[in-house]
């Protein structure tokens, strides 16, 4: 703000209209861009990304809205007025924005009619004085007024600051007014003026920006902590994702099964998925092999997870074929708190016989690698767990060969046909862990949209 050092001086004329005119056009222009932005970032207001850039984007509207209107306001002058002294004095009078000049030798006051429009004052009445002023403002930000008041009458020091004011219908703005004293020949202070805009809606934007920046922080951390839940959860109750599953063989000779698992995440999402696998050697001597999968994402999947493979184990090791075990998964997981759907296949090998019987619900069959080719088991029977508590699952068996390779995963992995695909260079395989990678060169390599998981056993003897 220029130095307001008299009264009487005449208000200085526009700027040329070029100039003036090309940054409207610039700022036009602008808007333009601005708003198709916005149309783009309409999004889904649940979402809390979108709300903060649906805020931003109105935020910015509204300051070029102001700049367009202030700008064409510059270039024309100011607009007809009834004739006051004070008033035909000022110069522009921008939108939203007016003037008001208090003489402190007269405690006369000279207000612009656009500040009475900001204040929602009747025209016909006098202009408050600087005593007055405060009745206008909220009882919390009338200190705020008179510190600035008294700075500026007193230290002639420049007023630069907002409150808010009660309109006469009881509506509350924010006001933001700058002002500088005004010097007599003694260098005292003779007056004071001031430029008061409304920055009400200005202000409500920036607080939209600011609250939904607050939500998406908060939405973000949320998510950071359901994903650090879900991944300690996950880690607490399942093998390692990486290496062989520890098999504690207990009998005598070479284990009989090579056995090699991986998890292969998603990535569009930071989101831990319900994909899951799982081997143990039991009490009798078989060895359990399990692959599944639940539906959803995030803490409530790792939970079911772990309640169901707790379950698989605990019955697996107390002797319950795989149908009836899965039976009994079903039952489980219906029941649960949190109820979801779920996919699995569950296999039980013996080594003495190579026997394995399986069962399967709603779950992509094991392949079995033989002699450098590759075929999926018949399945039997079997719906997905948790779709109906009297579900009846079938059950199967399949003799295998010393060199037989099992493949058990998710249906996320890869399509069956490019898994058989992979027969040649699995035949030629040295171990289990060896066919995972394979397997993971093959599948894991592109974008997927979910988790999958893969588990390998090798016939050893």
């Amino acid at each position: 703000m220029p130095p307001h050092v008299s009264a009487d001086r005449s208000a200085a004329p526009p700027p040329g209209r070029g100039p003036v005119d090309a940054l409207i056009t610039q700022t036009r222009r602008l808007k333009g861009d601005m708003d198709a932005v916005r149309q783009d970032a309409q999004g889904d207001t649940a979402d809390p990304q979108g709300r903060w850039q649906r805020a931003l984007c109105d935020l910015a509207l509204h300051q070029l809205d102001d700049l367009d209107t202030h700008l064409a306001q510059l270039r024309d002058g100011p607009p007809p007025v009834p004739a006051a002294p004070a008033t035909a004095r000022r110069g522009a009078l921008l939108s939203r924005v007016g003037t008001a000049e208090w003489n402190l030798l007269t405690d006369g006051a000279v207000w612009s009619e656009e500040l009475y429009r900001i204040l929602g004052r009747d025209l016909a009445a006098p202009p408050l004085t600087l005593d007055e002023l405060p009745s206008l403002v909220l009882d919390e930000d009338r200190p705020k007024l008179t510190a600035m008041v008294t700075d500026c009458l007193v230290d002639a020091r420049p007023i630069d600051g907002e409150f808010r004011v009660v309109r006469p219908g009881g509506e509350v703005r924010t006001v933001h007014m700058m002002g500088e004293p005004v010097l007599d020949g003694d260098g005292g202070t003779a007056a004071m003026w001031a430029v008061v805009r409304d920055v009400s809606e200005l202000r409500r934007s920036q607080r939209a920006v600011r609250e939904s920046r607050d939500s998406l922080q908060h939405e973000r951390h949320r998510a950071q902590t359901e994903h650090r839940l879900a991944v300690e959860l996950r880690e607490a109750v399942l093998p390692p994702w990486h290496g062989s599953p520890h098999l504690a063989h207990q009998g005598p000779g070479p284990r009989p099964l090579d056995v090699a698992a991986h998890y292969l995440p998603a990535a569009t999402t930071s989101l831990i998925g319900g994909d899951w696998y799982d081997a143990l050697e039991l009490a009798d001597g078989h060895t359990l092999l399990s692959v599944g999968d639940l539906t959803g994402h995030g803490p409530a999947v790792s939970s079911n997870t772990a309640m169901l493979l707790g379950a698989l184990r605990g019955m697996a090791m107390a002797g319950t074929q795989p149908a009836q075990l899965l039976s009994w998964l079903n039952q489980l997981l219906d029941a649960a708190a949190q109820p979801s759907l779920g996919s699995a296949v569950c296999c039980r090998y013996r080594p003495d016989t190579r026997t394995l019987s399986w069962a399967r619900a709603g779950h992509p069959s094991p392949l079995l690698f033989r002699d450098g080719t590759g075929r999926r088991l018949t399945a039997p029977e079997g719906v997905l767990l948790g779709a109906g508590s009297r579900a009846a699952y079938g059950q199967a068996e399949a003799t295998l060969e010393e060199g037989d390779l099992l493949l058990l995963h998710t249906d996320a992995l890869a399509p069956v046909d490019r898994l058989l695909g992979l027969a040649p260079r699995l035949h030629g395989a040295r171990t289990a862990q060896d066919c995972v990678r394979m397997v993971v060169a093959e599948c894991g390599e592109s974008a997927r949209e979910d988790d999958a998981c893969v588990l390998v056993a090798r016939v050893t003897c």
